[in-house]
């Protein structure tokens, strides 16, 4: 069982502390569960060594724009979160879902791409970059997890209505000369609300896991 637990506007620590909570009772047995929230502006690093490098702007102009700096125990490079951003955090045992590490990943970009698809935008995988993309080949949604005693933990970031003027505080996910896009930027006016897009996407994700728990 999947459990979905919307949790809003959220600092990035203290989502990240509840990560670390919930991980421990699945470990124990626990039911997974599916984190759907927004961040506060914060820029993460994730633990690839050249992350850091990738940061535009010094920890002064950043503080003065209200930008948190939060070094990240995920996988990946540096990316921007914030408001109009949906982050989703699952938190499951792969084993339960036969999946392997690089399985579990490709199986997060199918459910952000089967998400978007039901609002008639159409992505896909790039072989040569994690995330999300569109046809024009602008970055709409970001990867980044980590996998610890086979529990998954961090997950995805997807833009909605972001501000991608943030995006140019970093080189996104380190790949310099890759756009950044939104579903407000593609969609305009008619660009689905918030809590669509978080049905949509919980709804995408369980039956990706379904669909690979009866194959498996």
């Amino acid at each position: 069982m999947l459990r979905v637990q919307d949790l809003g506007m959220i600092p990035y620590r203290a989502a990240w502390a509840l990560q670390e909570q919930i991980h421990s009772e699945v470990a124990a047995g626990g039911d997974g569960r599916l984190l759907l929230l927004e961040h506060p502006p914060v820029i993460t690093i994730g633990r690839r060594p050249e992350g850091a490098k990738n940061l535009l702007a010094s920890e002064e102009s950043l503080s003065r724009l209200g930008v948190e700096l939060v070094h990240s125990d995920r996988g990946g490079d540096i990316t921007f979160h914030g408001p109009g951003q949906l982050v989703a955090y699952p938190i499951i045992r792969l084993n339960d879902h036969a999946l392997s590490v690089g399985g579990y990943v490709r199986l997060l970009q199918e459910t952000v791409i089967a998400a978007l698809a039901e609002f008639g935008v159409k992505t896909h995988r790039d072989s040569d970059a994690i995330g999300v993309w569109t046809e024009d080949g602008a970055k709409i949604c970001a990867i980044g997890v980590r996998i610890r005693r086979g529990i998954s933990m961090h997950g995805l970031a997807l833009n909605v209505s972001t501000d991608l003027s943030f995006f140019n505080l970093i080189v996104p996910c380190g790949l310099a000369g890759r756009p950044v896009t939104s579903l407000r930027k593609i969609l305009g006016d008619s660009v689905p609300t918030m809590d669509r897009v978080k049905e949509q996407l919980a709804v995408a994700l369980e039956r990706e896991l379904s669909a690979k728990l009866v194959r498996g």
